[in-house]
């Protein structure tokens, strides 16, 4: 089945494009939160194993590295059991804490023995004294992408803003389901192409 969705009445101009996308994100976030928690959870399992091995190869022969993944909100899949294999295995795993709303992002150490405490929009993080780390490797959850490596998140614009702050800009992966392709989200000046997208069939970009 072709999952990609071409949109019907697309923006014709720019300031047209921010409706339009709350637009799409809802009826996205809709067609997610219809999984059934077991289908989500062997998505989950699927796209784990896939960007574990993409990881592994990207890792080989280089120094430890700080992947920063995410605490799984809004029927996002749960990467969880990966953070818990990624540590055991010597990777360095960091969360983002918005510290200040409308600011870049800010990375804190995660380990399965940290106490969470709740952060912005009461989403677990890291604890104030966890120390902060600069990422390698980005895991940013998507709720649509685009096949050129664009991705729609939930309009705060925080991954955006955080990316054109970094000095050393990481490798940065979308993950996404393969039912929220959509055409394109009408790039902006301000969005960033990511590096590439998983999803559960694997890579679905280059």
């Amino acid at each position: 089945m072709d999952h990609l969705w071409h949109p019907a009445g697309p923006p014709t101009q720019a300031q047209d494009v921010p409706s339009w996308r709350r637009a799409e994100r809802q009826r996205l976030r809709g067609l997610r939160m219809a999984i059934s928690a077991t289908e989500r959870h062997m998505l989950a399992v699927q796209l784990a194993q896939h960007l574990q091995q993409l990881l592994a190869r990207h890792m080989e022969g280089t120094r430890t590295l700080v992947v920063s993944a995410y605490w799984p909100i809004k029927g996002e899949l749960d990467l969880r059991p990966l953070m818990t294999e990624l540590y055991n295995a010597g990777t360095e795993i960091a969360l983002p804490v918005v510290e200040t709303r409308a600011a870049p992002l800010i990375f804190r150490r995660w380990t399965p023995a940290t106490r969470m405490v709740g952060g912005d929009w009461n989403i677990p993080v890291p604890p104030a004294d966890a120390p902060e780390q600069t990422p390698d490797i980005l895991l940013a959850p998507c709720v649509g992408w685009s096949a050129d490596g664009y991705r729609l998140g939930y309009g705060g614009g925080y991954f955006d803003r955080t990316l054109a702050s970094l000095n050393s800009v990481p490798m940065v992966i979308g993950i996404g389901l393969l039912q929220s392709r959509i055409a394109t989200i009408h790039p902006q000046p301000h969005d960033i192409r990511l590096d590439m997208i998983m999803t559960e069939q694997g890579v679905a970009n280059t």
